[in-house]
């Protein structure tokens, strides 16, 4: 694997993150469940009724996109406001993904830019990266638009924001993302993408949604870029 990784490492001109995940577990202080359950408040108290299956919604991310699917753009705001303030405090308690941290030195060390491509808030990507000294080594950081849930991945449209951003071809570009989403949204942008199955089952989804390689660990990603920088 790590000789394929090198190949294909060796013929992008720049790196884009996916950010929860590769980087780091944003809700691992304050559970996904939890934010998505305090999003469901806010559509309650805005006078919608919530059907069951968006009621036991964990996912916050998807809460949000099926708000915005209704149409109503006052209380997709409100939404998308409770979730970016709950994302700036899951910031304070998120996790690091190991080997996060190391992937995006070595990328500069080894000449790549490293850009962040994210479903969330562009506001709690940057706050991590700061409080993480990580700030440095990291532009664009490319995040959701606001109140515009149907533009998140797997709308191209934030990678290649990123692409433009970078100065490279898509083709150059390569996107480490772990849902399908990313997947889908780099083919979309004609980047190429690594699949990072931190879960097992993602692997096999990876594979048969043709990712160009599938990783289990960011560590080999590291000990590659690693490797490229000459040491």
């Amino acid at each position: 694997m790590s000789a394929n990784l090198g190949r294909l490492l060796g013929e992008v001109g720049a790196l884009l993150l996916d950010f929860d995940g590769p980087v780091c577990g944003i809700f691992a202080g304050y559970p996904a469940p939890q934010v998505a359950a305090e999003l469901v408040d806010v559509l309650r108290r805005h006078g919608v009724d919530v059907p069951p299956a968006l009621a036991s919604e964990p996912d916050p991310l998807e809460v949000l996109r099926r708000t915005g699917a209704t149409g109503d753009q006052a209380v997709t705001r409100a939404v998308e406001d409770a979730l970016c303030a709950a994302e700036r405090r899951a910031i304070e308690t998120a996790e690091p993904t190991p080997y996060g941290r190391e992937v995006i030195v070595a990328a500069r060390q080894a000449g790549l830019p490293v850009a962040v491509v994210s479903n969330n808030s562009a506001g709690a990507v940057t706050a991590y990266l700061a409080a993480h000294r990580l700030a440095g080594y990291v532009s664009p950081v490319v995040g959701r638009a606001y109140a515009e849930p149907a533009r998140m991945k797997p709308d191209p449209e934030p990678i290649l924001q990123a692409v433009r951003a970078l100065g490279e071809p898509p083709g150059r570009c390569v996107l480490i993302g772990d849902s399908l989403s990313d997947i889908e949204g780099a083919q979309a942008a004609e980047v190429r993408v690594i699949g990072y199955a931190n879960r097992p089952l993602k692997a096999e989804a990876f594979r048969a949604a043709e990712a160009d390689m599938v990783i289990t660990s960011m560590g080999v990603l590291a000990e590659v870029l690693i490797d490229l920088a000459g040491g």
